[in-house]
């Protein structure tokens, strides 16, 4: 068995992601514990009923950021596991790991090979104290080692956790419910992914056909700032009308992003945290001779890489997405060597050489190791040279947009 664990600092994303299973009917709510009943009248998951039970902890809150317990439990797909069996797993599970007297809901999600369970629950205890999480990720373990022996389960296979997500799809518009897919997509993409800027996630959330703008300004004296989403088609245009983010959630508007943003820096800043995506771009720069040869060998790695080309042809951004590692990183992140200028160099001289012309950007999608690249810094003038280029894009894609919502009208 394998046990997922995520934090969070808004609870109400955590419960809408697993409504929303519920309501397509991938999902049922196994058992709630110390919580209302989770139903309305009608027979309906309520999203109020549940953050109601979980409120008069929030209130109490002292200093706790991250106040979301969030794991999965992942038996193997051998195991067949009675939903009785299932609850007594997820009850011992949240008992010995210090969430026994805290308010919980358990789900049992049925969307990928195996079922499996999800929990959510508080950090916070009922006198706003934070309930400990020092070697979570250890006790985790043991108790799972523990329940696999209890119940005749198969041991989970190292490696096996990076399975466990629900495969992304790309939103398609022609199929309808075109919110309830971004949603879904969007939401995915938060608890899988790290992306310490708009930047990156706009970038990530194009590859599975959604748009995404920020929107900020002044209005009668007051600030504003939100988000908005959309649908693209498979080529990168707009299409259906895009619709405000509080249409979907706090925990996809702006403030949320703000703070997933810090997380994802923080994370990122981990020693070696990024050591394995260098190594696997180093080794196919070192290796290729073109951009598409370089996209279509990382796409067999599991990195997709994104470049943007400015209207001369001249490379002026790249971003990679690491789909196994869930890491989206621009290109000056990982260092001077990695930037954009840097491919310029690498691919557009060679392509002068041959004579190829560089029309169009490249992309890639999701395994395996290379060599090692040292950590290089990243010389300011790179910063300078794509902050210009990204401005020129920018108001580009502006006008595009509007263009765009014109001809829709």
């Amino acid at each position: 068995m394998v046990a997922n664990i995520r934090t969070g600092a808004t609870v109400g994303g955590a419960i809408r992601y697993n409504e929303e299973k519920v309501n397509r009917g991938k999902a049922e709510v196994l058992f709630w514990n110390r919580m209302l009943d989770p139903f309305d009248t009608a027979g309906h998951m309520s999203h109020e009923r549940c953050m109601a039970s979980f409120e008069p902890f929030l209130q109490t809150n002292r200093r706790t950021t991250n106040t979301v317990f969030h794991v999965s439990l992942n038996p193997s797909p051998e195991d067949r596991l009675t939903d009785e069996q299932l609850g007594e797993i997820a009850r011992e599970y949240m008992e010995r790991m210090g969430y026994g007297e805290q308010p919980y809901i358990v789900f049992k999600h049925g969307d990928i090979a195996r079922e499996h369970l999800h929990i959510v629950s508080l950090r916070v205890d009922s006198s706003g104290r934070k309930i400990s999480d020092s070697h979570e990720y250890d006790r985790s373990m043991s108790i799972l080692r523990d329940l696999e022996q209890k119940y005749g389960l198969h041991p989970s296979i190292k490696g096996q956790e990076l399975q466990d997500r629900e495969e992304l799809r790309k939103v398609d518009y022609q199929k309808g419910d075109v919110k309830q897919q971004v949603s879904s997509t969007v939401r995915s993409c938060l608890r899988h992914y790290r992306c310490a800027s708009f930047g990156e996630w706009r970038t990530l959330l194009e590859t599975f056909n959604v748009s995404v703008e920020e929107r900020t300004g002044t209005i009668d004296g007051r600030d504003y700032a939100g988000m908005i989403y959309g649908a693209l088609t498979d080529d990168g245009y707009g299409i259906g009308t895009p619709f405000k983010s509080s249409r979907i959630g706090k925990d996809v508007g702006y403030e949320a992003l703000q703070r997933y943003y810090e997380r994802s820096k923080t994370a990122l800043k981990e020693p070696g945290a990024l050591d394995e995506l260098r190594e696997k771009i180093a080794d196919e720069m070192a290796r290729c001779s073109s951009r598409a040869e370089f996209c279509k060998r990382l796409h067999d790695k599991g990195v997709d890489a994104v470049f943007r080309l400015n209207a001369a042809g001249r490379i002026y951004g790249v971003t990679f997405i690491d789909h196994k590692q869930g890491i989206v990183a621009n290109g000056s992140l990982l260092g001077r060597s990695f930037s954009a200028n840097a491919f310029e160099q690498l691919f557009h001289a060679e392509a002068k050489e041959r004579g190829v012309s560089w029309e169009s950007s490249a992309q890639a999608q999701p395994s395996s190791k290379s060599p090692s690249c040292p950590n290089q810094s990243y010389h300011p003038l790179d910063a300078i040279l794509e902050l210009a280029d990204v401005q020129v894009y920018e108001v580009e894609q502006q006008r595009i947009r509007r263009r765009k919502r014109r001809h829709l009208i």
